[in-house]
This record gives C-alpha cells, structure tokens and sequence, in this order.
C-alpha cells in the first residue's frame, strides 16, 4: 500500500518547507514521516510543529511523563494495525 499523501523529501525541500524540516530536525531530533506530509502545508506545519512538541513533552502542563505518553502512542499504532 503506498502512502495517501506523497511524502517530500527533506533532501530536496526547498524555502518554507526546508525551513519547516529544519525546526522539525531541531524540535524532535528527526524528521518523521508526518511531517514529510505535513510539509506540502508548511505555513500550517509550523504551528502544528509547536503544537505537538508542546504535546510530547514534560512540563507544558500536562501530568503524564513522556514515557506514558510514548507508550500511547505505540499501543495506538498498534491497535491501528500500523506498520512502524
């Protein structure tokens, strides 16, 4: 099965959206293939960016630790029957 929405290559991005996989590179520590798609609306992209880092880490005030939430989205990957 390919992907729905095709995925753009960090190596070949350029303005926008080569900055918007910088801050994701700078952000995550990786570019995930989220945010290869989330890369066609990189004006967009950027606010979800914050949005979701503020969500995966400690001390944005929520009370679940990374782990908990790493762990949640592992076990909802697999109960969506993903592949990675």
């Amino acid at each position: 099965m390919s992907a729905r929405v095709e995925l753009i290559d960090p190596a070949t991005a350029e303005g926008a959206q080569a900055k918007f996989f910088e801050a994701t590179e700078g952000f995550r520590g990786r570019i995930p293939n989220s945010a290869r798609a989330w890369a066609h609306i990189p004006h967009i992209a950027k606010l979800q960016l914050a949005f979701t880092a503020a969500l995966q880490r400690e001390g944005a005030g929520g009370v679940l630790t990374c782990k908990i939430k790493e762990m949640c989205i592992i076990k909802t990957s697999q109960i969506n029957t993903c592949n990675y």
